[in-house]
């Protein structure tokens, strides 16, 4: 059981070597091993997981519910702008989550600057490379700190 849980969608698995123009050269093992340490400093629990299967990452947003994760950060990828089932399941477990992008969704192509997410959201993070999930820790942090999740 973890305190917190990372959701990475499709094709975060290619971070460090996907456009790195766009996306920055840093990899998802990166990223995620910098999220446990900084989550461990404060005493959180952190479990992160990427899939580029939307039914996945739907089971381990029910799983999580199960599991009592307190708080969800997660980058839904392309799934931002076609996933209205991974919106539902976070709905349904009703844990509060903030939503991230490495790049500006408002900046790119018209179809990217729509999310399903943000309106359920609690804050929303994009076009700050990498640094918006430690942004998105930060928040996560002062959120269970006080006792709003």
């Amino acid at each position: 059981m973890s305190d917190i849980l990372v959701i990475h969608g499709p094709n975060l698995n290619l971070l460090g070597s996907r456009e790195p123009d766009l996306y920055g050269d840093t990899t998802l093992d990166s990223v995620d091993s910098g999220l446990k340490k900084l989550a461990k400093t404060k005493g959180f629990t952190l479990e992160a997981v990427q899939s580029n299967a939307e039914h996945v990452l739907i089971d381990h947003v029910q799983r999580a519910a199960t599991e009592r994760v307190r708080f969800i950060i997660i980058n839904p990828a392309a799934f931002t702008h076609t996933s209205v089932a991974l919106k539902d399941a976070l709905k349904a477990v009703n844990i509060p989550f903030i939503e991230v992008h490495i790049s500006n969704i408002f900046a790119r192509e018209e179809y990217r600057r729509h999310s399903y997410f943000s309106a359920d959201a609690v804050g929303v993070i994009t076009g700050l490379g990498i640094y918006g999930y430690e942004l998105a820790l930060q928040a996560t942090f002062r959120a269970l700190e006080n006792n709003k999740a």
